[in-house]
């Protein structure tokens, strides 16, 4: 049901505009709560299917319960659905929709204008990936757009930095030298994809951040002074996603593997998944699971395959096991073949560490659970996310670092278990993920850091 606009009669109303990506679209909708809670109200607009994929799948907190969030769905465009492709890292199959989405440019150019009379402001918040759609808002008088970035201040600065030909870096930012071009970890058609978006606006007033100085402060501090990184004058804001749960017993609304982790000692699971959208090749998944059961380490692994563009779309292929292998690994492993409720296994106290592929959204999660994690990037910008992680912040070790096709062998997947779980040196990355967890919890408290930063940014857009 589309958000109803009549009744709005508010100084300031805020539009959200995600990505149709799942960990878009979740940074996006944990964003819109915050902003809510200073009684500013918010419209999350969208295709109906990807709102209702958003609702469906966020943690933490009931976005029904927030009376001022509010809901604008827009007939969702046709678009092919294809399988995912194990053979490429980057998930094609969801490119469709992205493209899809770019339909979306009109309707929320007439959403835009019809709640401009209703309001004396309206503030635009869009993923800068959905630059395209919100090209038109110089032509509302009383609307205004900001920026939010869906990944880290460190690929941001890098995409910066590779765009001036690798200038001189200041000591801080020295680690990029050793990092590739994102052109290697994209498909051409991604690349179009972000061309159509640099190319449809020229204007920003801001721009948000789901990270905050305890995790990237130094990259937060050279895009501030460098006004050619595009970025506008900038607020971080995260962790976006809730860093305290709420205690759920309930059992018929809790997932199976919650109950399963609390039977576990405290720190002994590794939690081993690779997000919504990425698909292994059935060799892949055999060393995978060879690999976990060489570790002798207890484990989650979610294992299917990645979204499509419909993630409610029924003809799911199984993902591959070897015969017999969960029988092998029952006392010491669960697998979970369906979505899981990543944020609520991170949070809980039997996980010790966490292989991910490092997108954003995931790495954020961990960080501000305060969990270890064994890296895996696959595509875009997550081999700079894992940097920050085992470089800067020292919580990870290494599986892969995204460069070579070649497959992952099992014994270095049994390793990289080891020296995460089982080692002095994994003891002191929990210690210091631990801390860093520490930092974040009094950063978004009352009169933090955090709370200054979205204060400053709620007090801009209401300005008189």
């Amino acid at each position: 049901m589309a958000g109803d606009i009549t009744g709005i009669g508010a100084e300031v109303v805020v539009v959200m505009v995600p990505l149709p990506g799942q960990g878009h679209l979740n940074q996006a909708l944990h964003l819109s709560r915050l902003v809510t809670s200073y009684n500013v109200p918010v419209f999350y607009t969208g295709a109906a299917l990807h709102i209702r994929q958003a609702k469906h799948r966020i943690q933490g907190w009931d976005p029904l319960s927030i009376s001022n969030l509010h809901f604008h769905e827009f007939p969702t465009p046709p678009f092919e659905t294809p399988a995912p492709d194990p053979k490429t890292r980057y998930p094609t199959q969801i490119l469709p929709a992205f493209n899809a989405a770019l339909l979306l440019r009109d309707p929320l150019r007439q959403f835009l204008s019809d709640l401009s009379k209703k309001a004396r402001r309206v503030v635009v918040i869009y993923d800068s990936m959905m630059a395209f759609n919100v090209q038109d808002i110089p032509s509302i008088p009383n609307a205004e757009s900001y920026s939010f970035q869906p990944i880290s201040a460190i690929s941001i600065y890098t995409f910066h930095w590779l765009s001036l030909q690798r200038p001189p870096l200041p000591p801080e930012a020295e680690i990029l030298n050793e990092l590739g071009n994102f052109e290697t970890f994209v498909t051409p058609e991604v690349l179009e994809f972000v061309k159509i978006q640099d190319d449809a606006l020229k204007f920003n007033s801001g721009t948000l951040f789901d990270t905050c100085r305890v995790i990237e402060g130094a990259f937060l501090d050279l895009l501030a002074k460098d006004p050619s990184a595009g970025t506008g004058q900038l607020w971080a804001i995260g962790p976006f996603n809730p860093v305290i749960l709420p205690e759920n017993k309930d059992p018929s609304t809790r997932h199976k593997c919650l109950a399963w982790l609390d039977k576990q000692e405290e720190n002994s699971v590794i939690f081993v998944a690779f997000g919504s959208t990425t698909t292994l090749s059935d060799e892949q998944n055999k060393e995978l699971a060879i690999g976990l059961a060489k570790s002798e380490q207890k484990f989650i692994w979610v294992l299917k395959e990645g979204d499509k563009g419909d993630v409610f779309a029924a003809d799911k292929r199984r993902a591959y096991l070897p015969e017999g292998y969960e029988d092998e690994i029952k006392d010491r492993g669960l697998i979970v073949r369906d979505w899981a409720p990543q944020l609520d296994i991170l949070a809980h106290p039997s996980t010790g560490g966490f292989m991910s592929h490092c997108g954003w959204n995931s790495s954020m999660e961990a960080i501000s659970m305060g969990v270890p994690i064994a890296t895996w990037p696959m595509h875009s910008e997550q081999p700079w996310n894992a940097a920050l992680i085992t470089k800067v912040l020292k919580t990870g070790v290494e599986v892969d670092d995204c460069t070579s096709e070649e497959m992952v062998s099992s014994q270095r997947i049994a390793d990289a278990v080891k020296r995460l779980m089982a080692s002095p040196e994994g003891d002191e990355m929990r210690r210091r993920a631990e801390e860093i967890r520490g930092a974040i919890m009094l950063s978004v408290k009352d009169g933090g850091a955090v709370p200054r930063e979205m204060d400053s940014f709620i007090s801009h857009i209401t300005r008189e």
